[in-house]
């Protein structure tokens, strides 16, 4: 499998809008706009691979409108160049999730003193419950 595209490599790709955050600032966030929000049209992507594409699709689809376009959003800081820093920061820790590949269960079974151990185990569970009867 090949590992996430670097983000500088696809910056190019990426569209940033900005508008008014409902985040910290007091005063400054009804006259500033401080949230960024980051689009990227994923499937018409020419960085990434056609193995990169349904593995981020299948992964991140929360993170996707109709159209096939990536969107995440910052608004937690109070400036504009935080809360973009902020929402590559994210982008970048999503891809990384994304490309984890999950390890392969190993089937296993239990050892034969652990059998041994509960079957002496329900032995004797049955037989307390059997003293306890009434004759």
């Amino acid at each position: 499998m090949n590992p996430a595209p670097a983000l500088p490599e696809i910056l190019h790709e990426f569209v940033f809008t900005t508008s008014r955050s409902s985040g910290p600032g007091g005063q400054n966030v009804n006259k500033v706009n401080t949230k960024v929000t980051l689009k990227w049209d994923v499937l018409q992507s020419a960085s990434i691979t056609d193995e990169q594409r349904i593995l981020i699709r299948e992964k991140l689809k929360s993170y996707f409108t109709k159209e096939g376009v990536l969107i995440l959003m910052a608004q937690d800081k109070r400036s504009q160049l935080a809360n973009k820093e902020a929402v590559m920061n994210k982008l970048d820790r999503l891809l990384k999730q994304a490309f984890v590949r999950k390890k392969v269960r190993k089937a296993t079974k239990p050892s034969k003193t652990a059998v041994k151990k509960r079957l002496e185990s329900k032995k004797q569970h049955a037989e307390k419950k059997q003293w306890r009867k009434k004759l």
